[in-house]
């Protein structure tokens, strides 16, 4: 009976604990186009797919993705390729699964501009 209690309050922890996840967070948003993240022991430089904003919309679109994902945002990513050593991806805010190319398309600050 006690061993039984002992696997039962193991598993309860288990389930119940959450479970520590290392993601990538936001460390600066560089314009509309291209952020900086990192994650435990390194930073990375990451171009937005598919992301061609007009010059003019360019601070408008810089200063929505700094209000929809400010600094330390835990963000994963999703890699599409290379282009001149800078990683091409899709970020996606963990909490509330919002995605940048996503999110300045539907506020039409940016066409999606993906190679066929």
């Amino acid at each position: 009976m006690k061993a039984l209690s002992k696997i039962l309050i193991i598993i309860f922890l288990f389930v119940l604990n959450p479970v520590i996840v290392n993601s990538a967070e936001i460390l600066q948003i560089k314009s509309s186009n291209t952020i900086l993240v990192g994650d435990q022991n390194r930073n990375l430089t990451i171009e937005l797919f598919c992301v061609d904003v007009n010059e003019n919309d360019e601070l408008k679109a810089t200063n929505l993705l700094k209000s929809e994902f400010p600094r330390g945002s835990k963000v994963k990513i999703k890699p599409l390729g290379f282009k001149e050593n800078v990683l091409l991806a899709k970020v996606f805010k963990i909490k509330g699964n919002k995605e940048m190319t996503e999110l300045l398309v539907a506020k039409d600050l940016t066409r999606e501009n993906c190679p066929n």
